[in-house]
Protein backbone atom coordinates (compact mmCIF):
# COMPACT_ATOMS: atom_id res chain seq x y z
CA UNK A 1 0.00 0.00 0.00
CA UNK A 2 1.53 3.31 -1.41
CA UNK A 3 -0.23 5.68 0.97
CA UNK A 4 1.42 6.85 3.75
CA UNK A 5 -1.06 9.73 4.16
CA UNK A 6 -3.88 6.95 5.63
CA UNK A 7 -1.40 6.02 8.35
CA UNK A 8 -0.49 9.53 9.25
CA UNK A 9 -4.60 10.25 8.90
CA UNK A 10 -5.60 7.07 11.44
CA UNK A 11 -2.77 8.26 13.93
CA UNK A 12 -4.22 11.90 13.66
CA UNK A 13 -7.53 10.51 14.34
CA UNK A 14 -6.55 8.42 17.49
CA UNK A 15 -4.89 11.88 18.90
CA UNK A 16 -8.19 12.81 20.79
CA UNK A 17 -8.06 9.48 22.74
CA UNK A 18 -4.60 9.83 23.55
CA UNK A 19 -4.57 13.62 24.79
CA UNK A 20 -7.17 12.08 27.69
CA UNK A 21 -4.67 9.72 28.63
CA UNK A 22 -1.34 11.76 27.97
CA UNK A 23 -1.07 13.60 31.33
CA UNK A 24 -0.96 11.00 33.52
CA UNK A 25 0.50 8.65 30.90
CA UNK A 26 4.29 10.03 31.65
CA UNK A 27 4.45 8.75 35.09
CA UNK A 28 3.87 5.47 34.28
CA UNK A 29 5.27 5.01 30.85
CA UNK A 30 3.22 4.96 27.37
CA UNK A 31 2.98 3.42 24.32
CA UNK A 32 3.98 5.12 20.71
CA UNK A 33 2.26 4.21 17.83
CA UNK A 34 3.92 5.25 14.24
CA UNK A 35 3.93 5.80 10.89
CA UNK A 36 6.03 7.26 8.13
CA UNK A 37 5.22 9.84 5.76
CA UNK A 38 8.20 10.67 3.37
CA UNK A 39 11.30 9.25 2.81
CA UNK A 40 14.55 10.37 0.36
CA UNK A 41 17.35 8.58 0.34
CA UNK A 42 20.63 10.57 -0.44
CA UNK A 43 21.67 8.86 -4.08
CA UNK A 44 18.79 8.64 -5.37
CA UNK A 45 18.38 5.28 -7.75
CA UNK A 46 15.30 4.32 -9.94
CA UNK A 47 15.34 0.69 -8.29
CA UNK A 48 14.52 2.49 -4.41
CA UNK A 49 11.20 2.52 -2.78
CA UNK A 50 10.58 5.84 -0.66
CA UNK A 51 7.30 4.74 0.48
CA UNK A 52 7.76 2.62 3.25
CA UNK A 53 4.62 1.51 4.89
CA UNK A 54 6.25 1.45 7.98
CA UNK A 55 4.37 0.79 11.32
CA UNK A 56 5.87 0.44 14.74
CA UNK A 57 5.18 0.49 17.96
CA UNK A 58 7.21 1.16 21.10
CA UNK A 59 6.66 1.06 24.71
CA UNK A 60 8.59 3.97 26.59
CA UNK A 61 9.04 3.94 30.45
CA UNK A 62 9.26 6.54 33.00
CA UNK A 63 12.84 7.22 32.39
CA UNK A 64 12.59 7.48 28.49
CA UNK A 65 13.83 3.99 27.83
CA UNK A 66 12.26 2.12 24.94
CA UNK A 67 11.52 -1.08 23.70
CA UNK A 68 10.24 -1.36 19.78
CA UNK A 69 9.10 -3.22 17.05
CA UNK A 70 8.94 -2.01 13.25
CA UNK A 71 7.98 -3.75 10.03
CA UNK A 72 8.20 -1.95 6.60
CA UNK A 73 9.80 -1.83 3.29
CA UNK A 74 13.30 -1.22 2.89
CA UNK A 75 14.87 0.28 -0.33
CA UNK A 76 14.30 -2.64 -2.42
CA UNK A 77 10.48 -3.31 -1.98
CA UNK A 78 11.27 -5.89 0.69
CA UNK A 79 9.52 -6.45 3.81
CA UNK A 80 11.52 -5.77 6.86
CA UNK A 81 11.22 -6.20 10.62
CA UNK A 82 13.14 -4.10 13.13
CA UNK A 83 13.41 -5.12 16.49
CA UNK A 84 15.24 -2.66 19.18
CA UNK A 85 15.74 -0.72 22.20
CA UNK A 86 16.98 2.84 23.01
CA UNK A 87 16.90 6.03 24.66
CA UNK A 88 15.50 9.05 24.30
CA UNK A 89 17.42 12.58 25.47
CA UNK A 90 14.60 15.30 25.89
CA UNK A 91 15.36 18.83 26.00
CA UNK A 92 15.10 21.15 29.48
CA UNK A 93 13.93 23.79 27.14
CA UNK A 94 12.20 23.13 24.32
CA UNK A 95 9.82 20.66 22.96
CA UNK A 96 12.55 18.58 21.15
CA UNK A 97 14.32 14.78 21.78
CA UNK A 98 17.32 12.83 20.44
CA UNK A 99 16.72 8.99 20.41
CA UNK A 100 18.73 6.25 19.97
CA UNK A 101 18.05 2.92 19.32
CA UNK A 102 19.91 -0.21 18.45
CA UNK A 103 18.72 -3.76 17.51
CA UNK A 104 18.32 -6.33 14.92
CA UNK A 105 16.89 -5.32 11.27
CA UNK A 106 15.92 -8.79 8.91
CA UNK A 107 14.71 -8.18 5.40
CA UNK A 108 17.58 -7.60 2.91
CA UNK A 109 17.71 -10.86 1.04
CA UNK A 110 18.74 -12.44 -2.32
CA UNK A 111 21.36 -9.86 -4.47
CA UNK A 112 20.29 -6.76 -1.60
CA UNK A 113 21.97 -8.51 1.15
CA UNK A 114 24.79 -7.21 1.00
CA UNK A 115 23.31 -3.38 0.59
CA UNK A 116 23.48 -3.14 4.85
CA UNK A 117 26.33 -4.24 6.88
CA UNK A 118 27.40 -6.90 8.92
CA UNK A 119 24.21 -8.77 7.39
CA UNK A 120 25.51 -12.35 7.60
CA UNK A 121 22.33 -14.36 7.99
CA UNK A 122 19.88 -12.48 6.70
CA UNK A 123 20.15 -10.50 10.15
CA UNK A 124 22.04 -7.09 11.01
CA UNK A 125 22.81 -5.24 13.71
CA UNK A 126 21.87 -1.03 13.45
CA UNK A 127 21.69 1.61 15.10
CA UNK A 128 19.49 4.58 14.09
CA UNK A 129 19.60 7.93 15.81
CA UNK A 130 16.53 10.34 15.12
CA UNK A 131 15.88 13.65 16.43
CA UNK A 132 11.89 14.33 17.43
CA UNK A 133 9.47 16.91 18.44
CA UNK A 134 6.02 16.01 20.85
CA UNK A 135 3.08 18.35 21.23
CA UNK A 136 0.67 16.53 23.46
CA UNK A 137 0.26 13.19 22.40
CA UNK A 138 1.43 13.88 18.99
CA UNK A 139 4.82 13.62 17.92
CA UNK A 140 7.23 13.69 14.48
CA UNK A 141 10.81 12.35 13.69
CA UNK A 142 13.40 12.70 11.85
CA UNK A 143 15.39 9.56 11.23
CA UNK A 144 18.07 8.80 9.55
CA UNK A 145 18.85 5.40 8.01
CA UNK A 146 22.86 5.27 7.51
CA UNK A 147 24.47 7.32 5.22
CA UNK A 148 21.92 6.12 2.45
CA UNK A 149 18.27 7.76 3.77
CA UNK A 150 16.07 9.46 5.94
CA UNK A 151 12.91 9.07 6.73
CA UNK A 152 9.78 11.55 8.08
CA UNK A 153 7.77 9.76 10.67
CA UNK A 154 4.75 10.97 12.67
CA UNK A 155 2.94 9.07 15.43
CA UNK A 156 0.74 8.93 18.38
CA UNK A 157 1.49 8.58 22.57
CA UNK A 158 -1.33 6.77 24.52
Amino acid sequence: MKKPWFYAALLMALSPLALAQHASSKDAGSWYLQTSVYTTHYSPDPRHNNNQDLIGLERINESDWLLGAATFRNSYSQRSHYVYAGKRYESAFYPVYIKFTGGLLEGYRGKHKDKIPLNRFGVAPVIIPSLGTQYGPVAAELVLLGFNAAMVTTGVHF
